[in-house]
């Protein structure tokens, strides 16, 4: 299967992004500035005026700027694109292109929802590592110093305030002083 550019996308998608109610003027307006003042190769002040002229409709001025940018080349159309996930990602990841994408077992990253899998994982790996974090330092507090049970682990703990911030070292060192001077 031959892979889908971003023109062709805008092409699939024009019917979709055109049909009244999808984009609102303040998105098409956001979209269309975004281009012009970051890429002023795609969208000159000239441009950018007639496609925000609030005289003409708004469908006629996004197809107007959809043809424009469909025109221009592969790049224009990737920027639209990531200007439209910025300023308006439900309907980006509503776009009838997006769906083909998605079912035709394209390898493409989603970056959208990467990062929500991501996010979904994120509280609970969090709070995995700080409860095992809690416990080991409760473990260290609350055990009973006993220099024939874990020599070897009282060894590391008297190096680490090296490595650990002064407040912590401090602790550490008075829960090990009583045994620093066998080493």
């Amino acid at each position: 299967m031959t892979e889908q550019t971003y023109c062709d996308r805008l092409v699939q998608d024009t019917p979709f992004l055109t049909s009244l109610g999808r984009l609102s003027e303040q998105q098409v307006d956001r979209i269309i500035l975004q281009l012009n003042r970051y890429y002023p190769q795609i969208l000159s002040n000239k441009d950018a005026e007639k496609f925000r002229n609030p005289k003409v409709s708004l469908r006629v001025r996004l197809c107007d700027l959809l043809g424009h940018l469909q025109r221009s080349g592969e790049r224009d159309c990737q920027e639209f694109y990531r200007a439209l996930y910025i300023h308006a990602q439900p309907l980006h990841s509503c776009l009838p292109s997006r769906h083909a994408l998605q079912n035709s077992d394209c390898t493409e990253l989603d970056s959208g929802t990467a990062s929500r899998e991501l996010s979904d994982r994120g509280p609970v790996a969090f709070l995995t590592c700080l409860g095992l974090a809690a416990g080991l330092a409760l473990l260290i507090y609350c055990c009973p110093p006993d220099p024939k049970v874990l020599p070897g682990t009282r060894r590391v703990l008297g190096f680490s305030p090296v490595i650990i911030d002064r407040h912590v070292s401090r602790f550490l060192l008075a829960f090990l002083t009583d045994d620093l001077g066998g080493l």
